[in-house]
C-alpha cells in the first residue's frame, strides 16, 4: 500500500509515522504555505496541490486525487477536518479506484446528517435527547415544536459540526430570532441550512466513546471526557471520564457498539453523548466518522494505535481484538495548545516563532508539527500541539500535566499553554466538578488571564 495523507499539521505527521511503523510508503500533499512543513519532509513523496488558503488546496478534492494518481497511491487517509467527513470525497476516492481510510460514503452521509443519525440511534435502541424527529422547515415550525419539547431548547444544524449552527434559546421570541441566524450560519458552513431541535440539558457532560469496526463486528475502547470546552470547542480531554459511574460507562459503551453494528461501521469513529449530571441519564448526540483530535488519550490507556488499526482495516484485515481483549490502564489527559492570546479574547496569533521547547520525559507525549524558527500560517486552525500525559491515576496524570505544561515554550507568539497550566492546577478540575459550561464561566470571571 502507498498512502496519500490528505491533510496537514500534527495529524498528517501522526498518520505518516503510523504508516512508517507498518512499512507503508507515504505521500504528503501541501499548500504553498506548507512547502517546508514537517509532514512534507517526513513523507516519502510530496506534491504541491495549490495556494495557501485551504479552499484552494486542502479542500480541493480533484487536486488531491490528481496527486494520488501522479504518485501511484493506493489509499487516501483524510485525517480530521477538511474533507474527512464529506461523503462526496469518500465516493470520489472510491470512484478513482483507491481505498478511503474510513467508512464508506453512504455511512458518512447517513451519520453526518444529525437527524438521520438520531433515527439510526433509535433503531439501535440507543437513547437520544428528546427533540424533533426530523428537520424543522422554518421559525414557525420550530416554535410549534418547542412547545412539545419544552424550553430551554437547543437549535442545531442537521449537517453541523464544530459548534457551528447551534443556539440555546429560552423562549419563543428568542427562538424566532435565532432560527434565521443559525440556519444562515449552517448554510454557509455546510451548504445545508436544515435545523432541528432538542432539549437543552443545563448541566451536561460531553462524553464520547471510541469505537473500531471492520464492517462485520465492532468494539469500543472506552470513553473520553470532553466537557471542558470554550465556544463549543474542546480544550481538554481525558480518558476515561471521571464524572460517570461504572454502570453508566457500561451502558454507554454497549450502546455505542450497538450503533456501530446497526450501520455496519468500518474504521475508527466516535459516538458522542450528553450525560445529565443531575440524573445520570445519557443521550446520543452525534457520531464522528473519522479519527478525533483527542484520540491519543485512548491510545495511552489502551495501548492500541488507532491510526494503525484504521490502516489495517482499510487493507481488508478483520479487527484484531475482541471486546474481552481490550483493557484500560491508568488515566490520560490531553491539552490542546493553540496559537491564541487569552488576554485578547483568544485572538489567533500567526507569525514567526523562534525557540521552541516541547515537554518530554516519562509518560509525556507531544503531538505537533511545530519546529524552531518556523512560521505559524494564518490560513488554518490555530492548533500548535497536543500535550498528552499518562498517570497511574488521575491525580498523578494532573501532576504530570502541570510539569509538562511548565516545560512548553514558544518564543515569538502568545499561546494558550500558560492558561492550560493554570487550569490544570484548579481545585475544581482536580475534583472533576465541571460540565460543558464550566470553563466558559471560569474564563468570563477572568480566572484564566493574568
Amino acid at each position: 500500500m502507498r498512502l496519500l495523507v490528505a491533510n496537514r499539521g500534527e495529524i498528517a505527521v501522526r498518520i505518516i509515522r503510523a504508516a512508517r511503523d507498518l512499512g507503508i510508503g507515504t505521500v504528503a500533499v501541501h499548500s504553498k504555505a506548507d512547502a517546508d512543513a514537517l509532514h512534507v519532509r517526513l513523507a516519502d513523496t510530496a506534491v504541491a496541490i495549490g495556494p495557501s488558503p485551504a479552499s484552494k488546496s486542502y479542500l480541493v478534492a480533484d487536486a488531491i486525487l490528481a496527486a494520488a494518481e501522479e504518485t501511484g497511491a493506493d489509499a487516501v487517509h483524510p485525517g480530521y477536518g477538511f474533507l474527512s467527513e464529506r461523503a462526496s470525497f469518500a465516493a470520489a476516492v472510491a470512484g478513482a479506484g483507491l481505498t478511503f481510510v474510513g467508512p464508506d460514503a453512504a455511512t458518512i452521509e447517513r451519520m453526518g446528517d444529525k437527524v438521520a443519525a438520531r433515527e439510526v440511534a433509535r433503531a439501535a435502541g440507543v437513547p437520544t435527547v428528546p427533540g424533533t424527529p426530523g428537520g424543522v422547515a422554518d421559525a414557525d415550525a420550530a416554535v410549534a415544536a418547542a412547545q412539545e419539547v419544552g424550553y430551554p431548547v437547543m437549535l442545531k444544524a442537521a449537517a453541523g459540526g464544530g459548534g457551528r449552527g447551534i443556539r440555546v434559546v429560552a423562549d419563543a421570541e428568542a427562538l424566532r430570532t435565532a432560527f434565521g441566524q443559525a440556519s444562515t450560519e449552517a448554510e454557509k458552513a455546510f451548504g445545508d441550512g436544515t435545523m432541528y431541535l432538542e432539549r437543552f440539558v443545563e448541566r451536561a457532560r460531553h462524553v464520547e466513546v471510541q469505537v473500531l469496526g471492520d464492517g462485520r463486528d465492532a468494539v469500543h475502547l472506552f470513553e473520553r471526557e470532553c466537557s471542558l470546552q470554550r465556544r463549543r470547542q474542546k480544550v481538554v480531554e481525558e480518558a476515561v471520564s471521571p464524572g460517570i459511574t461504572g454502570a453508566t460507562r457500561e451502558a454507554m459503551t454497549v450502546a455505542a457498539v450497538a450503533l456501530c453494528r446497526e450501520v455496519g461501521y468500518t474504521s475508527a469513529g466516535t459516538v458522542e453523548f450528553l450525560v445529565d449530571d443531575e440524573t445520570g441519564e445519557f443521550f446520543f448526540i452525534e457520531m464522528n466518522t473519522r479519527i478525533q483530535v483527542e484520540h491519543p488519550t485512548t491510545e495511552l490507556v489502551t495501548g492500541i494505535d488507532l491510526v494503525a488499526e484504521q490502516l489495517r482495516v482499510a487493507a481488508g484485515e478483520p479487527l484484531r481484538f475482541t471486546q474481552d481483549g481490550i483493557s484500560r490502564r491508568g488515566h490520560a489527559i490531553e491539552f490542546r495548545v493553540c496559537a491564541e492570546d487569552p488576554e485578547r479574547d483568544f485572538l489567533p496569533q500567526p507569525g514567526g516563532v523562534g525557540r521552541v521547547t516541547l515537554p518530554s520525559g516519562p509518560w509525556v507525549r507531544c503531538d505537533t508539527w511545530l519546529e524552531p524558527d518556523g512560521t505559524v500560517p494564518p490560513y488554518y486552525d490555530s492548533l500548535l500541539a497536543k500535550v498528552v500525559v499518562w498517570g497511574a491515576d488521575r491525580t498523578e496524570a494532573l501532576a504530570r500535566s502541570r510539569r509538562a505544561l511548565d516545560e512548553f515554550s514558544v518564543a515569538g507568539i502568545p499561546t494558550t499553554a500558560g492558561l492550560l497550566r493554570t487550569l490544570a492546577g484548579e481545585p475544581w478540575v482536580a475534583d472533576a466538578d465541571f460540565h460543558t459550561g464550566t470553563l466558559e464561566h471560569w474564563l468570563a470571571e477572568g480566572k484564566g488571564t493574568s
